[in-house]
């Protein structure tokens, strides 16, 4: 096994993305890696399945936004590890993420996952799961919320 040299950090913009981040820089820093954070706009959807449609307009407004919300977490932790790119992409985060690990020949993914159990994961999926199952390299996952109610 050779020494990762190249992470992406998918992130998702909540309350979680700060303690993965700074887990991820403090190992990229360790290994001397360079970081790839990545975030991923998903179709939003009312339920589980119907659509609502979105203008291009209030789409534009979202990316610019969550370009600035990425860019500003890159910009506060570059003096700890080297942000080789800080990417932002719409689709589905499962394909997305697999395919930019593979585009970009990534070492190692590291993301939160939000320990579901039961029900909630269930109704709710797990993008980190599914990742866990067809990414092109390892992926740690660390542990950002337990469901106590599930």
């Amino acid at each position: 096994m050779n020494t990762p040299r190249n992470i992406l950090v998918p992130v998702e913009l909540g309350a979680q993305t700060e303690p993965v981040l700074d887990y991820a820089v403090a190992f990229a820093a360790k290994l001397d890696a360079k970081i790839h954070l990545l975030h991923v706009v998903g179709r939003p959807l009312l339920g589980s399945e119907v659509s609502i449609s979105v203008t291009e307009t209030n789409m534009d407004a979202i990316m610019e936004q969550c370009q600035q919300q990425l860019e500003f977490l890159a910009e506060a932790r570059a003096t700890k590890a080297p942000f080789s790119a800080v990417l932002l992409k719409a689709g589905d985060p499962c394909s997305v993420i697999d395919a930019t690990a593979q585009e970009l020949k990534i070492d190692l993914i590291i993301m939160g996952t939000h320990g579901r159990r039961g029900v909630s994961r269930l109704l709710l999926g797990s993008v980190a799961e599914s990742v866990v199952r067809t990414a092109c390299c390892p992926v740690l996952l660390v542990r950002t919320g337990v469901d106590a109610t599930a």
